[in-house]
């Protein structure tokens, strides 16, 4: 447990002294202990969630670029346990991204609910759960299932744990708007549910009936966390930086969105169900599609309402539309595909849709609201610097050329290593930006004050 002597640290030995309301005087802020402690993970819950996030990111993200360069080599002759692709698709989709929620929703959510904060110890045993089950998910595709059905296993306690605690503040908020909140939680219990049908189909041995529980992850879990908090705060953080903009977030965006993230759901079923193979699938992939369509188009149309081009003069701004910028993105790309697919028999441009998606919208948010909040609770100022700006372009990149590897054949030989590329962009991106911000958390706020 810690103390506010402790983020102190002189030759002689003084009363500790506790920041004042306003800003701390020069003599304190020279006196601040600025190393690198594990106990300072614990002073607040964005820290603890944060970090091992991080910590998760970046491994994955290595591990992944590992893959594609020895896919593309023939280096190394890695052994494989489970398919690759399906441990890429989980630790994607189930992984770092909870405990980046952890972070956020145990900072924010008691302030929507009113309620108090639970402090970080109380997350700490459901939070490294999860990350240390994501480390022995990855560890056991190269080693044996059974190690990595441990680690699944492991990491759906820690998220159901963390659920249940999230359940707990949202049960005792008093507050008279809970709306987001409360779609949050049933979101996490969604997502509870879809690890737990993932654990038992890979224990069981039924890969389709895998692939349908991550894309109910994917969709019902984190798109919906995502366009939630979006609806709640993009709005707000516009206004607050740029008052020329109004926010408004009226609630028929926010159920449009989350119907959008259903229907998702609802045809990873129907796939796995085999329905585009009878003869009705041609009539469900038009209409999918032309669904895809319709909701790609308002949203790109809403990201233009929420300040866009506005925004464009705030980097950080910038960063959080454009990646909401993205999700539209995806919806028409991904009714791009269907269209194809009902008229030319192609659907080239599905895994392009599925990665403007997860990297183009959810990474890019990702690391424009994880930035946010971690400035702002280090004591930096709310900006993003070059270091930031540079990530997220790199992102970009890295997001392009994933989309333009799933079409093959568009570049000819250099196709084959698109993939690899995008992969290793990645993770150096990931890697830079994990480190940078897993150095943060360690420290006591540059500003002095305590959290």
């Amino acid at each position: 447990m810690w103390t506010p002597g402790d983020l102190w640290v002189t030759s002689r030995p003084v009363i500790p002294v506790r920041p004042a309301a306003g800003k701390p005087s020069p003599e304190v802020l020279a006196a601040l202990d600025t190393r690198w402690r594990w106990r300072y993970l614990m002073l607040a819950p964005h820290r603890l969630g944060f970090f091992l996030a991080m910590v998760v990111l970046v491994a994955s993200g290595g591990w992944w670029a590992l893959v594609q360069v020895a896919r593309s080599t023939g280096w190394w002759g890695l052994y494989y346990a489970l398919s690759p692709t399906l441990v890429h698709s989980v630790v994607m989709a189930f992984g770092f991204i909870p405990l980046f929620f952890a972070g956020f929703l145990f900072t924010a959510g008691p302030k929507w609910l009113g309620v108090a904060p639970l402090p970080a110890q109380a997350l700490r045993a459901p939070l490294v759960a999860q990350a240390a089950g994501w480390l022995l998910w990855l560890a056991g595709a190269h080693w044996r299932i059974g190690a990595a059905l441990a680690g699944l296993a492991l990491a759906a306690v820690g998220l159901v744990w963390m659920s249940a605690l999230f359940w707990g503040r949202v049960r005792q908020s008093q507050a008279q708007d809970q709306l987001h909140a409360r779609v949050v939680a049933g979101a996490c219990a969604l997502g509870c549910l879809s690890l737990a049908g993932l654990w038992l189909s890979l224990a069981v041995g039924t890969h389709a009936l895998a692939r349908a529980w991550v894309f109910t992850g994917l969709w019902g879990f984190v798109v919906v966390v995502y366009v939630t908090v979006a609806h709640r705060m993009i709005p707000f953080f516009t206004s607050s930086a740029m008052p020329m903009v109004q926010a408004w977030r009226p609630f028929w965006v926010l159920w449009l969105m989350l119907a959008a993230a259903l229907l998702q759901v609802l045809a990873a079923w129907l796939e796995w169900a085999g329905l585009p193979a009878t003869r009705a699938g041609p009539a469900w992939t038009l209409v999918h599609g032309t669904l895809q369509l319709v909701v790609g188009g308002v949203l790109v149309w809403l990201a233009c309402v929420w300040g866009l081009v506005q925004s464009l003069r705030n980097r950080l701004l910038a960063m959080l539309h454009i990646g909401f910028l993205w999700l539209g993105l995806a919806f028409v790309l991904g009714g791009l595909s269907q269209w194809l697919a009902w008229g030319f028999g192609l659907g080239t441009l599905g895994l392009g849709a599925l990665h403007a998606l997860t990297m183009g919208c959810l990474a890019s948010l990702m690391l424009a609201m994880v930035t946010r909040v971690s400035c702002g609770h280090s004591g930096r100022a709310l900006v993003a610097d070059r270091i930031a700006w540079s990530l997220f372009w790199l992102l970009q990149a890295a997001t392009v050329l994933r989309i333009a590897s799933a079409v093959p054949g568009v570049f000819g030989i250099a196709w084959a290593w698109l993939l690899p590329l995008a992969a290793c962009l990645w993770a150096v991106t990931m890697g830079v930006w994990g480190v940078r911000l897993g150095r943060w958390y360690g420290r006591v706020r540059a500003d002095g004050r305590p959290g």
